[in-house]
C-alpha cells in the first residue's frame, strides 16, 4: 500500500512540474517574443499558438493537483453543521456527480477524437489531439480519485472531518498534519489500517 502511495505522490509531483514547466514556457515564449518585436522587429512565429496550448495542458494538470489536494472551491456551510449521515450523503451525492461529470469529460473526448487527429494546428502543424487529447488522463485520473473517495465512504475509511471536504487556507497545515497523524497511527481498536 505504501509503494502505491509512493507511487501516486510522485505521480502527482510529476504533474506539479508539468504546470510549472507551462508557466515557465508561456512566459518565456510570450515575454521573449513582445522583446524580440520592439527590439529586433522580428518574432518567434510559433510562440502565440504554443503559449495557448500550454495554457490549456496548465489548466488540465493544475486541475488534477488540486483535485488531489482538495484545492478545488467549494462551500461548506451546509455540509460542516449536518450530522455524520448528512456529511456522508453529501460526500457520496458531490462524489458520484463529479464522477458523472469526469465520465462525460471522457466521453466527449472520445467523441471528438477523430476529428482532432485529424486537425491540425496553423503554425506548428502538430495533430490537435496533442493538445485535447489530455481530455483523456484528465477525465481518467479524476474520475480514479472519485472512485477512491467512494470506496474509502463507503468501507467507513473516511473520518468525519474528511468529509467537509472543503479546507481553508488558515486550516490547510492544521489538515495537513492531521492527515499525517492519521496515516502513521497503527489501526485503533476495530480500525482499518
Amino acid at each position: 500500500w505504501r509503494r502505491m502511495k509512493k507511487l501516486v505522490d510522485r505521480f502527482f509531483k510529476t504533474l506539479e512540474f508539468g504546470v510549472v514547466a507551462c508557466l515557465v514556457a508561456m512566459v518565456v515564449m510570450v515575454f521573449g517574443n513582445v522583446v524580440m518585436r520592439y527590439v529586433f522587429s522580428s518574432g518567434i512565429i510559433v510562440s502565440d499558438e504554443m503559449s495557448r496550448y500550454c495554457f490549456i495542458w496548465l489548466t488540465y494538470l493544475g486541475a488534477m493537483v488540486a483535485m488531489h489536494e482538495k484545492g478545488h472551491l467549494g462551500v461548506d456551510t451546509l455540509v460542516k453543521n449536518l450530522p455524520l449521515g448528512g456529511k456522508k450523503f453529501c460526500v457520496f451525492a458531490s462524489e458520484c456527480l463529479m464522477l458523472f461529470c469526469n465520465g462525460l469529460f471522457l466521453l466527449g473526448t472520445w467523441k471528438m477524437h477523430e476529428l482532432q487527429v485529424t486537425n491540425v494546428s496553423p503554425v506548428v502543424g502538430i495533430s490537435m489531439i496533442w493538445i485535447y487529447g489530455m481530455g483523456y488522463i484528465v477525465g481518467a485520473v479524476m474520475g480514479a480519485i472519485n472512485v477512491h473517495v467512494l470506496y474509502r465512504l463507503l468501507t467507513g475509511q473516511m473520518r468525519e472531518d474528511e468529509m467537509v471536504m472543503v479546507v481553508e487556507a488558515e486550516g490547510l497545515k492544521e489538515a495537513e498534519q492531521n492527515i499525517k497523524q492519521a496515516e502513521m497511527a497503527p489501526a485503533g481498536i476495530g480500525g482499518k489500517a
